[in-house]
């Protein structure tokens, strides 16, 4: 069903974003001002709006679609149109990555995703049997960075072998670009990488996750009950895999 309205604001999608219904986010913006722009919108994939037949199959109809352009006018507002007129539940950002900017909302170093993941969707390795910092990332990964991106767990001395293989990134695991700095966790580095640190609710986020993953519930009153939810999907997984074989 098409939402009864055309657009959405800055504040809406925002508020969104970290929502189960999360919207899905396309930057129609002209290429020769998509390309040498340094930021994008968290979670935004490029398309050309005059194409919206040849790309409007690659998104899932279970969730809603923001268009969004330099200030909301032409570009999206024609992909909008066309893809309405196909029973496509999509919206206009207003005011585009203008009025985004002028709201102080969070956009993503576009330079530094370009350069760790030039094609995307992307494949992200890491260490199996995630638990709290491995949870978080991969959330900050398809909500802010690559929405389709693809995930590998596997053996912790195999992670930049498969990486390697595969073509993908290397993520939280000793001696890679995102990983551990001092106290702070890959998730911190995620962050500051990408030109989200500044972002309030994320910054709280990120302390509450350093917490609970370096054992130091001191510094965020919800560290010890993610501590703890972390720990019990631990055990569950675990009960499951003794299991599983006996029921082969």
């Amino acid at each position: 069903m098409l939402s009864p309205s055309f657009s959405i604001s800055t504040k809406e999608l925002w508020n969104a974003m970290a929502t189960p219904n999360a919207p899905q986010l396309v930057d129609v913006r002209r290429r020769d001002v998509f390309e040498p722009s340094p930021q994008l919108l968290p979670g935004a994939v490029w398309r050309d709006a005059s194409q919206t037949d040849a790309w409007s199959a690659e998104f899932g109809r279970s969730r809603p679609i923001v268009i969004a352009c330099k200030a909301g006018h032409e570009m999206s507002q024609m992909a909008v149109a066309q893809l309405r007129a196909d029973g496509v539940d999509a919206s206009v950002l207003t005011g585009g990555y203008e009025a985004w900017g002028n709201a102080g909302l969070p956009l993503v170093a576009k330079a530094e995703l370009d350069r760790l993941t030039p094609k995307r969707p992307g494949i992200w390795v890491t260490r199996r049997r995630a638990k709290i910092d491995r949870v978080a990332c991969p959330w900050l990964i398809s909500r802010f960075l690559d929405p389709q991106a693809r995930f590998l767990f596997v053996d912790p001395p195999e992670v930049i072998p498969v990486a390697e293989k595969a073509g993908g990134v290397p993520f939280d695991i000793k001696d890679v670009e995102l990983s551990h700095e001092g106290e702070r966790c890959s998730f911190d580095t995620m962050l500051k990488l990408f030109g989200l640190e500044g972002e309030p609710t994320l910054a709280r986020l990120a302390l509450i996750v350093r917490g609970a993953d370096t054992a130091r519930p001191d510094i965020a009153a919800e560290a010890a009950g993610l501590h703890a939810v972390a720990l019990g999907m631990s055990a569950l997984a675990e009960t499951a895999r003794r299991i599983a074989p006996s029921l082969a």
